[in-house]
C-alpha cells in the first residue's frame, strides 16, 4: 500500500545543471562516420542516377557509386534527393547501392606529359601506355578570363592551306569555327592545320573526339605518328560508344588543358 509523503518536496534542478548533465551523458557518444557524405541510390535512367542522402555534397562534386566505384558528378541539388550524372557503365548500378563523395569538385589531371597521349575526358590514358600521375589538377567548370586581361592576339598561325591562310588569317589565340556538312572536309582542314604546326615547337595543339567511330580516332592518331606530328598532340577521345555524359563533358575537358 502507497501513503503520500506530505513532507515530500520536489527538488529544483536548475536549467544550467540540466546542461552540464546533458553535456556529460553525451560525451563519448557519436555518430557514424560519414553520415552526411554518403548516400543511397533511388533509380537510374538516362545516364542520371537520383541519389538520396549526400546531404553535404556540392554542386560539380565527384562522387564514386556502387561496389565499382563509376565515376559521377552532382549537378542537381533537390531538397531530398541529388541527380548524378553517370560517367560509366549504368549497368553496374542497382537500387541501394552506396554513394560517397570525394570532396573534389570536378576536375582533370595537367602534366605536360599528356602531349602524346590519348585520354578520355576524365583524363585517364586509353592507348594501352603507362599511366600519368601528377599532383597539378584543374576544375573542369571554371569561368573564363575576360577578354581585357588576355594577352592580346599578336602572332600569326599558319593552317598550310593556301586558300585559308589567304583569305582568313587567324592568330595565336584566336577562336575560328569550322562549319560545313558531312563529308565535306571539316576533319581534314583541322588535321592539316596539325600537322603544319611541328614546324612550330612552342605551339601545343588538343584534338577533341566528340561521337566518333573508335576507328577514325585510331586513324587520326596513327597519321600523326606517321608525321610526326603526334609528340606536340594531345587527343581528347568521347567516342560514340562512350556515355553521352562522357561526350558531353569531352568539350570541358579539352578547354581545361588549353587554359
Amino acid at each position: 500500500m502507497l501513503t503520500k509523503n506530505k513532507n515530500f518536496q520536489p527538488k529544483k534542478i536548475k536549467p544550467k545543471n540540466i546542461f552540464l548533465k546533458l553535456q556529460i551523458a553525451l560525451k563519448g557518444f557519436s555518430v557514424y562516420d560519414n553520415f552526411l557524405d554518403t548516400g543511397k541510390v533511388i533509380s537510374v535512367s538516362d545516364g542520371v542516377a537520383k541519389i538520396s542522402g549526400l546531404m553535404g555534397v556540392r554542386a560539380g562534386e565527384r562522387v564514386k557509386l556502387g561496389e565499382k566505384m563509376v565515376d559521377g558528378m552532382a549537378l542537381s541539388l533537390e531538397g531530398n534527393t541529388v541527380g548524378v550524372v553517370i560517367f560509366g557503365n549504368e549497368r553496374d548500378l542497382q537500387q541501394d547501392s552506396l554513394v560517397h563523395r570525394t570532396f573534389n569538385i570536378m576536375s582533370i589531371p595537367l602534366t605536360i606529359k599528356l602531349f602524346g597521349r590519348v585520354i578520355d575526358s576524365l583524363g585517364y590514358t586509353i592507348d594501352g601506355g603507362n599511366k600519368l600521375s601528377t599532383k597539378i589538377i584543374r576544375q573542369v567548370d571554371t569561368k573564363a578570363i575576360g577578354i581585357i586581361p588576355r594577352q592580346s592576339v599578336n602572332e600569326p598561325m599558319q593552317t598550310g592551306i593556301k586558300s585559308v591562310d589567304s583569305m582568313t588569317p587567324i592568330g595565336c589565340g584566336q577562336r575560328e569555327l569550322i562549319i560545313g556538312d558531312r563529308q565535306t572536309g571539316k576533319t581534314t582542314i583541322a588535321l592539316d592545320t596539325i600537322l603544319n604546326q611541328k614546324q612550330n615547337g612552342h605551339l601545343f595543339c588538343i584534338y577533341v573526339a566528340i561521337g566518333q567511330k573508335k576507328a577514325t580516332v585510331s586513324r587520326i592518331v596513327k597519321i600523326l605518328k606517321n608525321k610526326n606530328s603526334f609528340h606536340n598532340t594531345v587527343v581528347i577521345s568521347a567516342s560514340s560508344s562512350d556515355p553521352a555524359t562522357l561526350q558531353y563533358l569531352a568539350p570541358y575537358s579539352g578547354c581545361t588543358i588549353g587554359e
